[in-house]
């Protein structure tokens, strides 16, 4: 066909239609027409609807409103089932601001993305890295470690220094050039730091540890140089940055899912005085409200008869422990003479401090307490939890928790790409599975145990 045939054969089309249309009018006296329906509006749920809103309002907001109105935002689409959810989620386009909330609400019923999380501002090629190998390891070119590795607080930085160590040195592919930066040793502290990381070169950096540090350094906002974090204070994650965190918060949140799958609704909290402990009550009760449920007492560790609790209207379902093993060993009787005996019991990973001997331990049997990954399974790159206690006194005791802290710490910094950029990212790694949520917050779905006999075992079936 010539191509003055091609261009002509539009306009023959429409002279044969129109001489079809006359004939059809002059052989018929009116003419049938038929209206295609008009699409069905698209009816958006009333709690999609509201939330959605919210999460507008909280792109604008900061601090204590930005952390009730997204306190709201959760609690909406806890009222969701997992079906409903992930088709809501799945509709939302891409910039859709509800859409992070909605991803990390499947990522903490243990469901998958439709896609990944929305991110803006996040780079991975700085330094001029080499492409990620098949499993998504790419490490950066140089790292800075900002710890505190004098004054008080250097005992819990040993271990997570360590951890670092074993997983950098246990890595036979590309590593970046190291370097441990002393936050409490450099005048300035933190900020100044960061800013040495900065002009060194290094292209990513992992700490600080504290609190109140964090929050220094987050609330600059943008950030030069990439951080995570390794704690979780008040200030989110500026774009483009993350945190990681062991915090009681994520126990309660924890044990709060574990109880509600398994149909417990009303629960009493049993707990010390430490800040530690009453954090972990308070995120247990936000979750439980989140989803339906209800903390029926916060009730303390030193209580004589628990009968009063046991008994109230509706009464209780499942009983929440936030206290030290030690503590527990006088509680756990109490709860059975008031009749608890029966019901599901979960801990703290606290439960784990001051036990050892399965003689007093057996009274602990049954309960239910996360606990990190490495004491329950295998970890790549990591010797066994007795093996390395008895080559490095870091990893011993209370220390092998912080010791598998630091080595995530390593995974994270080396998988960063892949978890934040893959709608399935995730790392097994040594204190749980790790995810990252779209606001920069890394997810550690915890390893389960139980005591039987008195001894710690894996218990299972309980992760989700």
């Amino acid at each position: 066909m010539s191509p003055s045939m091609t261009r002509a054969t539009p306009l023959a089309v429409r002279t044969v239609l129109a001489a079809l249309v006359l004939g059809l009018v002059a052989g018929c006296g009116t003419v049938a027409t038929r209206t295609a329906p008009a699409p069905e509006p698209v009816v958006q749920s009333p709690v999609i609807a509201e939330a959605s809103q919210l999460a507008r309002d909280a792109a604008g907001q900061a601090g204590t409103e930005r952390t009730r109105t997204e306190a709201r935002i959760d609690t909406l689409l806890s009222q969701l089932d997992d079906e409903t959810l992930a088709r809501e989620a799945a509709a939302m386009p891409e910039g859709d601001p509800l859409y992070n909330y909605a991803g990390r609400a499947l990522l903490r019923r243990g469901l998958p993305l439709p896609r990944p999380f929305d991110r803006v501002q996040w780079q991975f090629d700085a330094g001029n890295r080499p492409p990620a190998d098949s499993d998504g390891y790419r490490p950066p070119m140089r790292l800075a470690v900002l710890l505190p590795l004098s004054g008080d607080l250097a005992t819990a930085a040993s271990p997570v220094r360590d951890g670092l160590l074993a997983g950098y040195y246990g890595e036979r592919r590309r590593r970046p050039e190291i370097t441990f930066i002393d936050t409490h040793g450099t005048a300035g502290g933190t900020l100044s730091a960061y800013d040495r990381a900065v002009a060194g070169g290094h292209d990513f950096v992992v700490g600080p540890l504290g609190r109140d540090e964090v929050d220094a350094l987050f609330g600059r906002g943008t950030l030069q140089v990439p951080v995570l974090a390794l704690n979780r204070g008040t200030v989110a994650p500026p774009a483009g940055n993350a945190s990681f965190a062991l915090s009681p918060e994520d126990e309660g949140v924890a044990a709060a899912d574990y109880l509600l799958d398994r149909g417990a609704r009303r629960v009493l909290a049993v707990g010390g005085e430490s800040d530690t402990q009453q954090r972990a009550i308070a995120s247990l009760r936000e979750r439980l409200a989140e989803r339906g449920g209800v903390v029926t007492d916060v009730v303390g560790s030193r209580t004589e008869d628990f009968s009063v609790f046991a008994q109230k209207d509706g009464g209780v379902d499942a009983v929440f422990l936030a206290v030290r093993g030690e503590d527990a060993h006088g509680v756990v009787p109490k709860l059975a003479m008031a009749g608890l005996a029966g019901k599901p019991r979960v801990a703290t990973s606290q439960l784990l401090s001051g036990t050892g001997n399965a003689e007093e331990d057996s009274v602990l049997d049954g309960i239910a307490f996360p606990t990190i990954a490495w004491n329950n399974r295998s970890i790549r790159g990591l010797p066994g939890v007795e093996s390395a206690a008895a080559t490095l006194p870091t990893a011993k005791g209370g220390g092998a928790r912080l010791f598998a802290f630091g080595f995530d710490a390593w995974l994270l910094t080396a998988y960063l790409e892949h978890l934040a950029l893959s709608a399935d990212g995730r790392v097994d790694g040594a204190t749980g599975t790790l995810r990252i949520d779209g606001f920069g917050h890394v997810q550690r779905t915890p390893a389960w145990s139980t005591f039987i006999g008195g001894r710690q075992v894996p218990l299972a079936g309980a992760e989700r």
